[in-house]
């Protein structure tokens, strides 16, 4: 079976479970709403997105490394129920524990199809390792796009409770119906293409496990920076529609946004994965970075100023934060090889699990304590502006050796 059918149909896959992270705005308000009785803040539904990534990006690591030895087609069933039950069950739940607890079992679902899709890409495109993560990662960041407007549109005609039950449902089928024709390629497998790098990407010739790259300095190098990055991102998403609100935002520029902001998520993959097959991927990630540093200040300033100003700048903050879930695992792969993409990517993405809580729980509880998204917002961009000089320090790092005699031999020298 040619291998763009199976990108693409990990590409659905990527689609479903980004409609569970991307949508979760349009169900926070609501939700507190729903159970004013009990005294439910923006702050604990938001601990709840927090732990739904956490608990995916935390437990990645136990099962990825069986999907690279056994294949994604079982992961992507379990995953699909995993995310239907847990999804479909959240409008109907009486406490907040028993939502965190069905929260994170749809997080530990998400994080499994997202092993598999990542995978999918770096194994069975060595050659094209940037855009083929970019367009299956394009696909978790860019399906809101279609979903948003239905979603909201559910919420309003048949509540919030039956919004949850009928998506659980109809996108835990889909997922695992996607991962029928997901499976790792045959051993030996080459292309071509593939056998010389680009002048600007450094590529590993040997392949690291994951406790063999845990004992590297350069993976921690790479977790913080990826760390630093993903805050910003994941506090606009948890809490664009709140944050809307406290900007005085109309719903006609908000519904826009909640269209807009997705395609930018997606095409940021596309475009800067593209980009960093040649211009090299810590290039790449300075530049974006940089400029999603400036953005995040821009949003909380010049973004009260007018409804179209915010939509534009919410579109640019994601624009130049969608890729970082291009760049890092395809960095990773050209440092530790491809063989083991899915279990050593488990232990860099769990980093998106403390980001997501900082992002998540924490912004809206600073927000409900001084009454203004300002120091979130500046926070998190003086994060993305470090990790962005993290990436230019990346360019005078050598690539991690196993041992002298294998780094003589197989490690091209630090650029």
């Amino acid at each position: 079976m040619n291998r763009w059918v199976r990108l693409w149909s990990a590409f659905v896959g990527m689609i479903m479970i980004g409609n569970l992270q991307y949508a979760w705005t349009l169900f926070a308000e609501p939700m507190v709403k729903a159970h004013a009785a009990q005294h439910w803040q923006l702050s604990d539904v938001q601990w709840g997105f927090g732990l739904f990534i956490a608990a995916g990006t935390w437990a990645m690591p136990f099962f990825a490394t069986y999907i690279d030895k056994y294949g994604p087609r079982a992961f992507m069933a379990i995953s699909g129920v995993l995310c239907a039950v847990g999804w479909a069950s959240l409008g109907f739940i009486s406490s907040l524990l028993s939502f965190y607890i069905l929260f994170c079992m749809a997080g530990i679902g998400v994080a499994c199809v997202y092993a598999c899709g990542v995978s999918t890409a770096v194994k069975w495109f060595p050659d094209r390792r940037g855009v083929a993560s970019g367009i299956i990662t394009a696909g978790y960041g860019m399906g809101a796009a279609a979903f948003n407007p239905l979603f909201d549109y559910l919420i309003r005609s048949i509540g919030y409770s039956n919004t949850f039950l009928w998506t659980g449902i109809t996108h835990g089928a889909l997922i695992a119906l996607s991962g029928l024709v997901m499976l790792n390629p045959p051993a030996g497998y080459k292309v071509k293409a593939a056998v010389a790098a680009k002048p600007n990407v450094r590529r590993q010739t040997v392949d690291f496990t994951y406790s063999e790259m845990l004992r590297t300095p350069q993976f921690y190098f790479l977790f913080f920076a990826m760390l630093s990055m993903a805050i910003g991102g994941l506090m606009v998403t948890a809490s664009v529609k709140p944050v809307a609100t406290n900007f005085k935002i109309g719903e006609a520029a908000l519904t826009v946004a909640l269209v807009l902001y997705p395609l930018a998520n997606g095409f940021a993959r596309i475009l800067w994965g593209s980009v960093s097959d040649y211009l090299g991927r810590e290039r790449t990630m300075f530049t974006a970075f940089l400029l999603q540093a400036i953005f995040l200040v821009a949003l909380t300033t010049l973004g009260r100023s007018g409804d179209w100003i915010w939509v534009a700048l919410v579109v640019l903050v994601f624009l130049t934060w969608g890729e970082l879930y291009v760049l890092f695992p395809a960095v990773l792969a050209d440092f530790y090889g491809s063989k083991n993409s899915a279990g050593n990517y488990a232990f860099l993405y769990s980093a998106k699990g403390f980001a997501s809580l900082l992002g998540g729980g924490v912004a809206a509880s600073l927000f409900e304590a001084t009454g203004t998204w300002n120091y979130a917002f500046f926070a998190t961009a003086a994060l993305a502006l470090l990790s962005a000089f993290m990436a230019l320090y990346l360019l005078r790092m050598p690539l991690p050796q196993k041992t002298q005699r294998a780094a003589a031999g197989a490690v091209q020298p630090a650029e």
